[in-house]
């Protein structure tokens, strides 16, 4: 599952370049018994079969080091958000501890990881999608990754905001035409409306959004 999305377009090029290390570990590699066995029944019944906490520890702590931060995708956790990404990719050493069956033991999440994250509101097969999106949003924020880095400071949800609209060829196409503020070539009104535009799509699209970032202005007069 991992092979496509980390091995190609950008972060495939940055582990090429060793500006990323990510390693895939196959939790079996710790299993018990000649079947290598990394799940079972659930106590109490119940439909399904659950990641053993023996498999589990055993796993991370084959992997953790003094620096690493040990991270379960587990719908218990915090939403994941740009925020979260940009703290992260400060640090040196991510493990990613991924569901899949019916979960995890509870143990787990108790005893064995440093925090706990969710991508959203709804069921995925296993946690391995959700790793790889976290993955992908935190190593392109790490130097060198993206060939502009420029561009990461006018990205949605950088400031708060959604990223103003955006346009290239043909100026007018069906009768929609580009903004003329943007063919301008005045810099300081394209900067304002880009400005302004990215408030009002957050204003429209995204309204929780919009009024978080109000929040923070209030708090900051």
């Amino acid at each position: 599952m991992f092979d496509g999305p980390l091995n190609r377009s950008i972060l495939g090029r940055a582990r090429t370049k060793g500006l990323l290390d990510i390693q895939v570990h196959n939790p079996r590699q710790f299993g018990i018994g000649k079947h290598r066995q990394v799940d079972d029944i659930l106590y109490g019944g119940g439909s399904g079969m659950l990641m053993r906490v023996d498999v589990l520890d055993q796993a991370i702590g084959a992997l953790r080091r003094a620096d690493s931060t040990v991270i379960l995708m587990d719908p218990i956790g915090t939403v994941f958000s740009h925020e979260h990404a940009l703290r992260l990719s400060k640090k040196q050493h991510l493990i990613f501890v991924c569901g899949h069956y019916e979960g995890v033991d509870a143990r787990v999440a108790d005893h064995l990881v440093d925090e706990i994250f969710s991508i959203g509101d709804f069921v995925l097969t296993g946690g391995e999608l959700a790793c790889m999106a976290m993955v992908d949003a935190i190593s392109r924020l790490r130097p060198g990754v993206l060939g502009n880095p420029d561009s990461l400071s006018v990205e949605s949800f950088t400031n708060g905001l959604l990223e103003a609209e955006a346009y290239t060829r043909p100026r007018s196409y069906k009768e929609w035409a580009v903004p003329d503020v943007l063919l301008s070539g005045h810099h300081q009104k394209i900067s304002s409306w880009r400005r302004d535009s990215g408030l009002e799509r957050t204003k429209k699209f995204r309204p929780d959004l919009y009024h978080k970032w109000l929040d923070k202005q209030r708090e900051n007069e």
